[in-house]
């Protein structure tokens, strides 16, 4: 089975570090490039995304399974977060890139960042998130896994991201894939059943 996996606006391919072990199959991490060499897969059969990955795998590939972990299938607009908050964030990141990424991290209890390669890619993706058009309907198998405890996701994006479908684990914050590795594995590992 391949497996692609996506992670975060601000995070590499990292953020798989804790769950990659636990999980079955040819793994490719693909990487957006925010802090070095991009790294693009060809079609999985399974797709696994952090955050703003699962939004950009579904928007991808709609009829590939899909595990979104604090995921969203768009993050601006009624029930989630006010655009006027990513619009502030861009507005700040056009003069201090750093600054906004560091800030961003430290609200989601991650370590500093690495040295951005690309802000142009960051600030690309940023402006993804503000895009309020949901992902088209996903056609294949969907598991959505929140935490109940993410400080980034408001309650009511987390209960209808993706239509609703999935699992809460009470804490992990928005870092499930490092904070909640075993979790997020036995989960995934009862879906691919």
């Amino acid at each position: 089975m391949r497996i692609a996996l996506l992670h975060g606006w601000g995070f590499d391919a990292g953020v798989w570090d804790a769950l990659a072990p636990l999980l079955p199959g040819d793994l490719v991490r693909m990487d957006r490039g925010y802090f070095g060499a991009p790294v693009d897969a060809g079609r999985p059969d399974l797709m696994i995304g952090h955050s703003l990955g699962a939004m950009l795998l579904a928007r991808r590939w709609s009829d590939v399974p899909l595990v979104a972990i604090n995921g969203f299938d768009r993050f601006c607009g009624v029930d989630a977060v006010a655009p006027r908050v990513v619009q502030r964030m861009a507005k700040r990141f056009g003069e201090d890139p750093a600054k906004v990424l560091a800030d961003f991290r430290a609200t989601i209890g991650a370590d500093p960042a690495p040295a951005i390669a690309s802000p142009q890619r960051l600030g690309e993706d940023l402006a993804l998130l503000a895009d309020q058009t949901p992902a088209p309907e996903h056609g294949a198998r969907l598991l959505v896994l929140q935490a109940g405890d993410d400080p980034l996701l408001p309650s009511e994006l987390r209960r209808t991201a993706f239509g609703g479908a999935g699992a809460v684990c009470e804490s992990g914050g928005h870092l499930l894939p490092l904070t909640q590795a075993r979790w997020c594995a036995r989960a995934i590992a009862e879906f691919v059943r």
